[in-house]
Protein backbone atom coordinates (compact mmCIF):
# COMPACT_ATOMS: atom_id res chain seq x y z
CA UNK A 1 0.00 0.00 0.00
CA UNK A 2 2.80 2.33 0.87
CA UNK A 3 4.56 1.66 -2.42
CA UNK A 4 1.39 2.29 -4.34
CA UNK A 5 0.71 5.60 -2.63
CA UNK A 6 4.29 6.65 -3.20
CA UNK A 7 4.04 5.90 -6.90
CA UNK A 8 0.83 7.84 -7.15
CA UNK A 9 2.41 10.81 -5.42
CA UNK A 10 5.35 10.68 -7.80
CA UNK A 11 3.03 10.65 -10.82
CA UNK A 12 1.12 13.60 -9.46
CA UNK A 13 4.32 15.48 -8.94
CA UNK A 14 5.32 14.88 -12.56
CA UNK A 15 1.98 16.07 -13.77
CA UNK A 16 2.30 19.14 -11.63
CA UNK A 17 5.74 19.89 -13.12
CA UNK A 18 4.65 19.67 -16.76
CA UNK A 19 2.98 23.11 -16.85
CA UNK A 20 6.19 24.66 -15.56
CA UNK A 21 8.22 23.14 -18.38
CA UNK A 22 5.75 24.32 -20.98
CA UNK A 23 5.76 27.81 -19.54
CA UNK A 24 9.56 27.89 -19.74
CA UNK A 25 9.40 26.67 -23.34
CA UNK A 26 6.95 29.38 -24.21
CA UNK A 27 9.21 31.98 -22.71
CA UNK A 28 12.16 30.70 -24.75
CA UNK A 29 10.09 30.80 -27.96
CA UNK A 30 8.91 34.30 -27.19
CA UNK A 31 12.50 35.44 -26.63
CA UNK A 32 13.59 33.85 -29.94
CA UNK A 33 10.70 35.50 -31.79
CA UNK A 34 11.60 38.84 -30.29
CA UNK A 35 15.22 38.32 -31.30
CA UNK A 36 14.16 37.33 -34.84
CA UNK A 37 11.91 40.34 -35.13
CA UNK A 38 14.69 42.54 -33.87
CA UNK A 39 17.18 41.11 -36.39
CA UNK A 40 14.75 41.34 -39.26
CA UNK A 41 14.32 45.04 -38.66
CA UNK A 42 18.04 45.54 -39.29
CA UNK A 43 18.17 43.23 -42.35
CA UNK A 44 15.62 45.13 -44.42
CA UNK A 45 17.44 46.59 -47.51
CA UNK A 46 17.40 50.30 -47.99
CA UNK A 47 15.68 51.65 -51.09
CA UNK A 48 18.22 52.77 -53.72
CA UNK A 49 17.55 55.06 -56.68
CA UNK A 50 17.11 53.17 -59.92
CA UNK A 51 20.12 53.31 -62.22
CA UNK A 52 19.58 54.57 -65.75
CA UNK A 53 19.48 51.59 -68.07
CA UNK A 54 21.88 51.50 -71.02
CA UNK A 55 19.69 49.05 -72.86
CA UNK A 56 18.58 50.45 -76.25
CA UNK A 57 14.96 51.41 -76.54
CA UNK A 58 12.46 48.86 -77.75
CA UNK A 59 12.00 50.23 -81.25
CA UNK A 60 12.34 48.65 -84.67
CA UNK A 61 15.39 50.77 -85.46
CA UNK A 62 17.22 50.23 -82.17
CA UNK A 63 16.43 46.52 -82.01
CA UNK A 64 17.27 45.94 -85.70
CA UNK A 65 13.78 44.95 -86.69
CA UNK A 66 13.56 47.31 -89.66
CA UNK A 67 11.96 45.95 -92.77
CA UNK A 68 14.58 44.55 -95.11
CA UNK A 69 14.76 42.71 -98.38
CA UNK A 70 16.29 39.27 -97.90
CA UNK A 71 16.93 37.75 -101.32
CA UNK A 72 17.01 33.99 -101.66
CA UNK A 73 19.75 33.02 -104.10
CA UNK A 74 18.68 30.13 -106.25
CA UNK A 75 19.88 28.82 -109.59
CA UNK A 76 17.05 30.70 -111.33
CA UNK A 77 18.23 34.03 -109.92
CA UNK A 78 22.02 33.62 -109.68
CA UNK A 79 22.70 32.30 -113.19
CA UNK A 80 20.86 35.14 -115.03
CA UNK A 81 22.49 37.68 -112.69
CA UNK A 82 26.01 36.43 -113.49
CA UNK A 83 25.32 36.30 -117.22
CA UNK A 84 23.83 39.82 -117.07
CA UNK A 85 26.92 41.20 -115.31
CA UNK A 86 29.11 39.59 -117.97
CA UNK A 87 27.01 41.11 -120.76
CA UNK A 88 27.46 44.59 -119.24
CA UNK A 89 31.07 44.39 -118.06
CA UNK A 90 32.76 42.81 -121.08
CA UNK A 91 31.62 45.39 -123.70
CA UNK A 92 32.29 48.30 -121.34
CA UNK A 93 35.74 46.94 -120.53
CA UNK A 94 36.47 46.48 -124.23
CA UNK A 95 35.41 50.08 -124.89
CA UNK A 96 37.65 51.36 -122.08
CA UNK A 97 40.59 49.34 -123.36
CA UNK A 98 40.04 50.58 -126.91
CA UNK A 99 39.88 54.21 -125.76
CA UNK A 100 43.12 53.78 -123.83
CA UNK A 101 44.76 51.93 -126.71
CA UNK A 102 44.06 54.88 -129.03
CA UNK A 103 46.15 57.21 -126.84
CA UNK A 104 49.63 57.81 -128.31
CA UNK A 105 52.50 58.64 -126.00
CA UNK A 106 56.28 58.92 -125.76
CA UNK A 107 58.36 58.30 -122.62
CA UNK A 108 62.13 58.87 -122.41
CA UNK A 109 64.17 58.25 -119.26
CA UNK A 110 66.94 60.87 -119.11
CA UNK A 111 68.23 60.04 -115.62
CA UNK A 112 71.56 58.77 -117.02
CA UNK A 113 72.07 61.61 -119.46
CA UNK A 114 74.84 63.23 -117.38
CA UNK A 115 76.74 59.93 -117.18
CA UNK A 116 76.17 58.27 -120.56
CA UNK A 117 75.58 61.08 -123.07
CA UNK A 118 78.57 62.60 -124.89
CA UNK A 119 79.38 66.30 -125.11
CA UNK A 120 80.99 65.87 -128.54
CA UNK A 121 78.38 64.05 -130.60
CA UNK A 122 74.89 62.65 -130.63
CA UNK A 123 74.49 59.05 -129.42
CA UNK A 124 71.53 56.68 -129.38
CA UNK A 125 69.58 56.40 -126.16
CA UNK A 126 69.54 52.75 -124.96
CA UNK A 127 66.25 51.05 -125.75
CA UNK A 128 65.49 50.33 -122.08
CA UNK A 129 65.24 54.10 -121.55
CA UNK A 130 62.63 54.73 -124.26
CA UNK A 131 59.00 53.72 -124.72
CA UNK A 132 56.68 54.57 -127.62
CA UNK A 133 53.01 53.87 -128.19
CA UNK A 134 52.29 55.07 -131.71
CA UNK A 135 49.20 54.02 -133.64
CA UNK A 136 50.00 50.99 -135.73
CA UNK A 137 53.35 50.50 -133.94
CA UNK A 138 55.46 51.63 -136.93
CA UNK A 139 59.18 50.91 -137.13
CA UNK A 140 61.08 54.13 -136.43
CA UNK A 141 63.70 55.05 -138.97
CA UNK A 142 65.55 57.23 -136.46
CA UNK A 143 66.25 56.12 -132.90
CA UNK A 144 66.03 58.61 -130.06
CA UNK A 145 69.35 60.36 -129.38
CA UNK A 146 70.84 62.52 -126.65
CA UNK A 147 73.75 64.86 -126.15
CA UNK A 148 75.11 66.64 -123.10
CA UNK A 149 75.59 70.39 -123.39
CA UNK A 150 76.52 73.32 -121.15
CA UNK A 151 74.52 76.40 -120.14
CA UNK A 152 77.06 79.08 -119.35
CA UNK A 153 74.39 81.45 -118.06
CA UNK A 154 74.02 79.43 -114.85
CA UNK A 155 76.00 80.97 -111.96
CA UNK A 156 76.72 77.60 -110.31
CA UNK A 157 78.96 75.17 -112.14
CA UNK A 158 77.06 72.05 -111.05
CA UNK A 159 73.85 73.52 -112.50
CA UNK A 160 75.17 74.06 -116.03
CA UNK A 161 74.52 70.63 -117.52
CA UNK A 162 71.88 70.51 -120.21
CA UNK A 163 70.50 67.34 -121.79
CA UNK A 164 69.38 67.67 -125.41
CA UNK A 165 67.08 64.91 -126.66
CA UNK A 166 65.92 64.19 -130.21
CA UNK A 167 63.02 61.84 -130.99
CA UNK A 168 60.99 60.94 -134.05
CA UNK A 169 57.23 61.31 -134.51
CA UNK A 170 56.30 58.92 -137.38
CA UNK A 171 52.90 60.46 -138.15
CA UNK A 172 50.71 63.37 -137.13
CA UNK A 173 49.39 63.36 -133.56
CA UNK A 174 46.21 65.30 -132.89
CA UNK A 175 45.78 67.81 -130.09
CA UNK A 176 45.38 68.19 -127.20
CA UNK A 177 48.92 67.20 -126.33
CA UNK A 178 50.39 67.23 -122.84
CA UNK A 179 54.01 67.30 -121.72
CA UNK A 180 54.70 65.75 -118.29
CA UNK A 181 57.72 64.98 -116.19
CA UNK A 182 57.63 61.62 -114.47
CA UNK A 183 59.42 60.59 -111.29
CA UNK A 184 60.03 57.02 -110.14
CA UNK A 185 61.06 55.86 -106.65
CA UNK A 186 60.16 59.22 -105.13
CA UNK A 187 58.07 58.44 -102.05
CA UNK A 188 56.12 61.64 -101.57
CA UNK A 189 53.52 59.79 -99.48
CA UNK A 190 55.73 59.60 -96.36
CA UNK A 191 53.68 60.90 -93.42
CA UNK A 192 56.32 63.36 -92.23
CA UNK A 193 56.73 64.71 -95.77
CA UNK A 194 53.01 65.01 -96.57
CA UNK A 195 52.21 66.97 -93.39
CA UNK A 196 55.13 69.40 -93.67
CA UNK A 197 53.45 72.53 -95.03
CA UNK A 198 51.34 75.39 -93.71
CA UNK A 199 47.98 76.13 -95.29
CA UNK A 200 47.90 79.72 -94.02
CA UNK A 201 51.09 80.51 -95.92
CA UNK A 202 49.67 79.01 -99.11
CA UNK A 203 46.51 81.07 -98.62
CA UNK A 204 48.61 84.26 -98.59
CA UNK A 205 48.39 84.94 -94.86
CA UNK A 206 51.37 86.19 -92.86
CA UNK A 207 51.41 83.15 -90.56
CA UNK A 208 53.26 83.60 -87.27
CA UNK A 209 56.22 81.51 -86.12
CA UNK A 210 54.01 79.74 -83.59
CA UNK A 211 51.50 78.86 -86.31
CA UNK A 212 53.98 77.34 -88.72
CA UNK A 213 55.80 75.45 -85.95
CA UNK A 214 53.03 74.22 -83.66
CA UNK A 215 49.79 73.93 -85.63
CA UNK A 216 48.62 70.35 -85.26
CA UNK A 217 48.49 68.64 -88.67
CA UNK A 218 49.61 71.80 -90.49
CA UNK A 219 53.07 72.72 -89.28
CA UNK A 220 56.24 72.95 -91.34
CA UNK A 221 58.58 71.07 -89.07
CA UNK A 222 61.48 70.49 -89.44
CA UNK A 223 61.75 73.46 -91.85
CA UNK A 224 59.87 76.29 -90.14
CA UNK A 225 62.54 78.90 -89.33
CA UNK A 226 66.28 79.23 -89.93
CA UNK A 227 69.01 79.75 -87.36
CA UNK A 228 68.41 83.50 -87.38
CA UNK A 229 64.73 83.06 -86.54
CA UNK A 230 63.45 84.03 -89.99
CA UNK A 231 60.48 82.10 -91.32
CA UNK A 232 60.98 79.96 -94.41
CA UNK A 233 58.66 80.90 -97.24
CA UNK A 234 57.21 78.68 -98.41
CA UNK A 235 58.01 76.49 -95.44
CA UNK A 236 58.04 72.71 -95.10
CA UNK A 237 59.59 69.67 -96.75
CA UNK A 238 57.28 69.62 -99.79
CA UNK A 239 58.23 73.10 -100.95
CA UNK A 240 61.89 72.53 -100.12
CA UNK A 241 62.05 69.51 -102.47
CA UNK A 242 60.47 71.33 -105.44
CA UNK A 243 61.24 69.66 -108.78
CA UNK A 244 63.34 72.20 -110.67
CA UNK A 245 64.45 70.64 -113.95
CA UNK A 246 63.59 73.06 -116.77
CA UNK A 247 62.18 72.30 -120.24
CA UNK A 248 62.19 74.37 -123.38
CA UNK A 249 58.66 75.37 -124.31
CA UNK A 250 59.38 74.71 -128.01
CA UNK A 251 59.80 71.29 -129.58
CA UNK A 252 62.35 72.34 -132.17
CA UNK A 253 62.05 70.64 -135.57
CA UNK A 254 65.36 69.12 -136.71
CA UNK A 255 66.79 69.40 -140.25
CA UNK A 256 63.63 70.93 -141.66
CA UNK A 257 61.60 67.77 -141.12
CA UNK A 258 58.69 69.81 -139.77
CA UNK A 259 57.77 73.08 -138.13
CA UNK A 260 58.57 73.97 -134.54
CA UNK A 261 55.86 72.98 -132.09
CA UNK A 262 55.05 75.56 -129.44
CA UNK A 263 53.76 74.61 -126.00
CA UNK A 264 52.86 76.68 -122.94
CA UNK A 265 53.24 76.36 -119.19
CA UNK A 266 49.96 78.19 -118.57
CA UNK A 267 46.86 76.25 -117.59
CA UNK A 268 48.80 73.25 -116.28
CA UNK A 269 47.47 73.50 -112.70
CA UNK A 270 44.07 72.55 -111.31
CA UNK A 271 41.43 75.24 -111.82
CA UNK A 272 40.59 75.07 -108.10
CA UNK A 273 44.16 76.03 -107.13
CA UNK A 274 43.48 79.69 -107.83
CA UNK A 275 41.31 79.70 -104.70
CA UNK A 276 44.02 78.09 -102.57
CA UNK A 277 47.32 79.70 -103.59
CA UNK A 278 47.52 83.45 -102.94
CA UNK A 279 50.24 86.08 -103.06
CA UNK A 280 51.92 86.35 -99.69
CA UNK A 281 51.31 89.14 -97.18
CA UNK A 282 54.80 88.78 -95.68
CA UNK A 283 57.33 91.57 -95.92
CA UNK A 284 60.48 90.26 -97.58
CA UNK A 285 62.51 91.12 -94.46
CA UNK A 286 60.52 88.57 -92.43
CA UNK A 287 61.16 85.55 -94.63
CA UNK A 288 63.93 83.55 -96.27
CA UNK A 289 63.96 80.93 -99.08
CA UNK A 290 63.95 77.22 -98.18
CA UNK A 291 67.44 75.64 -97.91
CA UNK A 292 67.25 73.86 -101.30
CA UNK A 293 66.33 77.09 -103.06
CA UNK A 294 69.59 78.88 -102.30
CA UNK A 295 70.81 78.53 -105.90
CA UNK A 296 67.61 80.10 -107.19
CA UNK A 297 67.85 82.93 -104.63
CA UNK A 298 71.56 83.12 -103.71
CA UNK A 299 71.15 86.49 -101.98
CA UNK A 300 67.80 85.71 -100.39
CA UNK A 301 64.61 87.65 -100.97
CA UNK A 302 64.36 91.32 -101.78
CA UNK A 303 61.53 93.71 -102.59
CA UNK A 304 61.14 92.36 -106.14
CA UNK A 305 61.93 88.66 -106.17
CA UNK A 306 59.57 87.10 -103.58
CA UNK A 307 57.77 84.34 -105.55
CA UNK A 308 54.11 84.90 -106.31
CA UNK A 309 52.67 81.39 -105.83
CA UNK A 310 49.24 82.51 -107.06
CA UNK A 311 50.59 82.44 -110.66
CA UNK A 312 53.37 79.86 -110.24
CA UNK A 313 51.61 76.81 -111.60
CA UNK A 314 54.62 74.46 -111.49
CA UNK A 315 54.78 75.04 -107.74
CA UNK A 316 51.05 74.49 -107.37
CA UNK A 317 51.29 71.13 -109.13
CA UNK A 318 54.21 70.05 -106.96
CA UNK A 319 52.32 70.82 -103.74
CA UNK A 320 49.80 68.10 -104.63
CA UNK A 321 51.72 65.13 -103.27
CA UNK A 322 51.27 61.76 -104.94
CA UNK A 323 50.18 58.59 -103.18
CA UNK A 324 52.48 56.36 -105.26
CA UNK A 325 56.25 56.45 -105.82
CA UNK A 326 55.76 56.77 -109.60
CA UNK A 327 53.77 59.80 -110.75
CA UNK A 328 53.41 62.37 -113.54
CA UNK A 329 53.20 66.15 -113.20
CA UNK A 330 52.16 68.36 -116.10
CA UNK A 331 54.77 70.84 -117.26
CA UNK A 332 53.55 72.01 -120.70
CA UNK A 333 50.52 71.67 -122.95
CA UNK A 334 49.09 72.50 -126.38
CA UNK A 335 45.34 72.20 -126.79
CA UNK A 336 44.94 73.18 -130.43
CA UNK A 337 47.83 72.34 -132.75
CA UNK A 338 48.60 69.02 -134.42
CA UNK A 339 52.10 67.64 -133.83
CA UNK A 340 53.29 66.94 -137.38
CA UNK A 341 55.44 63.97 -138.35
CA UNK A 342 59.15 64.73 -138.04
CA UNK A 343 62.14 64.77 -135.70
CA UNK A 344 61.98 67.10 -132.71
CA UNK A 345 64.50 68.26 -130.14
CA UNK A 346 63.87 69.31 -126.56
CA UNK A 347 66.34 70.94 -124.18
CA UNK A 348 66.32 69.98 -120.49
CA UNK A 349 68.14 71.87 -117.73
CA UNK A 350 69.43 69.26 -115.28
CA UNK A 351 68.94 70.52 -111.72
CA UNK A 352 66.97 67.87 -109.81
CA UNK A 353 69.16 64.92 -108.69
CA UNK A 354 67.59 61.46 -108.73
CA UNK A 355 70.61 59.14 -108.83
CA UNK A 356 71.45 59.55 -105.10
CA UNK A 357 68.16 57.84 -104.14
CA UNK A 358 68.23 55.46 -107.17
CA UNK A 359 65.29 57.21 -108.78
CA UNK A 360 64.41 57.96 -112.39
CA UNK A 361 63.06 60.99 -114.23
CA UNK A 362 61.34 61.00 -117.62
CA UNK A 363 59.88 63.29 -120.21
CA UNK A 364 56.43 62.01 -121.07
CA UNK A 365 54.36 63.37 -123.97
CA UNK A 366 50.82 62.07 -124.27
CA UNK A 367 47.36 62.56 -125.67
CA UNK A 368 44.22 61.93 -123.64
CA UNK A 369 41.00 59.95 -124.04
CA UNK A 370 37.55 60.36 -122.54
CA UNK A 371 38.89 58.40 -119.54
CA UNK A 372 42.13 60.38 -119.21
CA UNK A 373 45.62 59.24 -120.13
CA UNK A 374 46.81 55.85 -121.33
CA UNK A 375 45.84 53.20 -118.78
CA UNK A 376 44.96 49.70 -119.97
CA UNK A 377 44.35 48.33 -116.47
CA UNK A 378 40.81 49.67 -116.08
CA UNK A 379 39.50 48.12 -119.30
CA UNK A 380 41.33 44.82 -118.74
CA UNK A 381 40.01 44.53 -115.17
CA UNK A 382 36.42 45.07 -116.32
CA UNK A 383 36.78 42.48 -119.09
CA UNK A 384 38.39 40.03 -116.67
CA UNK A 385 35.60 40.53 -114.13
CA UNK A 386 32.92 40.07 -116.78
CA UNK A 387 34.66 36.98 -118.15
CA UNK A 388 34.86 35.44 -114.67
CA UNK A 389 31.13 36.05 -114.13
CA UNK A 390 30.33 34.50 -117.51
CA UNK A 391 32.38 31.35 -116.80
CA UNK A 392 30.88 31.01 -113.33
CA UNK A 393 27.34 31.45 -114.63
CA UNK A 394 27.96 28.94 -117.42
CA UNK A 395 29.40 26.43 -114.94
CA UNK A 396 26.40 26.77 -112.62
CA UNK A 397 24.05 26.37 -115.60
CA UNK A 398 25.73 23.09 -116.62
CA UNK A 399 25.79 21.77 -113.05
CA UNK A 400 22.15 22.70 -112.50
CA UNK A 401 21.18 21.02 -115.78
CA UNK A 402 23.08 17.79 -115.08
CA UNK A 403 22.32 17.49 -111.37
CA UNK A 404 19.64 19.96 -110.28
CA UNK A 405 19.14 20.62 -106.61
CA UNK A 406 15.68 20.95 -105.11
CA UNK A 407 15.02 24.29 -103.49
CA UNK A 408 14.14 24.22 -99.78
CA UNK A 409 10.99 25.65 -98.25
CA UNK A 410 11.56 29.39 -97.96
CA UNK A 411 8.91 29.59 -95.26
CA UNK A 412 11.38 27.93 -92.89
CA UNK A 413 13.89 30.75 -93.19
CA UNK A 414 14.44 32.60 -89.93
CA UNK A 415 13.01 35.96 -91.06
CA UNK A 416 9.94 34.32 -92.56
CA UNK A 417 9.34 32.33 -89.36
CA UNK A 418 9.67 35.48 -87.27
CA UNK A 419 7.14 37.23 -89.48
CA UNK A 420 4.72 34.31 -89.21
CA UNK A 421 5.10 34.31 -85.42
CA UNK A 422 4.36 38.03 -85.24
CA UNK A 423 1.30 37.60 -87.45
CA UNK A 424 -0.01 34.80 -85.20
CA UNK A 425 0.61 36.89 -82.10
CA UNK A 426 -1.28 39.86 -83.56
CA UNK A 427 -4.10 37.56 -84.58
CA UNK A 428 -4.30 36.14 -81.06
CA UNK A 429 -4.42 39.62 -79.56
CA UNK A 430 -7.14 40.62 -81.98
CA UNK A 431 -9.08 37.44 -81.12
CA UNK A 432 -9.04 38.15 -77.40
CA UNK A 433 -10.50 41.59 -78.11
CA UNK A 434 -13.66 40.04 -79.53
CA UNK A 435 -12.72 40.29 -83.19
CA UNK A 436 -13.71 37.29 -85.25
CA UNK A 437 -10.75 36.04 -87.27
CA UNK A 438 -11.29 34.42 -90.66
CA UNK A 439 -10.93 30.69 -90.63
CA UNK A 440 -7.92 29.21 -92.34
CA UNK A 441 -8.62 26.93 -95.24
Amino acid sequence: MADTSQARSTGLDNVAREPEVSEQSNNVFEDENQAYDSDSSYDEPEERPKEKSRKPGNSAFRQQRMKAYNPVFTAKTVIPLLIGIAIVFIPLGAAMWYASHQVQDIAIDYSQCELQASRDHWSEIPEQYTSYNYRGQPVLANKAQWRLDTDESQPFEDERNVCRIQFEVPHDIKAPLYFFYRLEEFYANHRRFVKSFNEDQLNGKAASTDTIKNTVGGNCQPLSINDEGKKYYPCGLIANSLFNDTYSTTLQAVNGTSDDYEMTDKGIAWSSDKNRFKKTSYDYTEITPPPNWYKRFPDGYNATNVPDISSWEQFQNWMHTSGLPTFNKMALRNDNDVLRAGIYEITIGLHFPVLPFKGHKYVYISQRSVLGGKNDFLGISWMAGGGACFLLGLSLLVINFIKPRKTGDVNLLSWNREKAARDEQQAAIAGTGGIDLPEKN
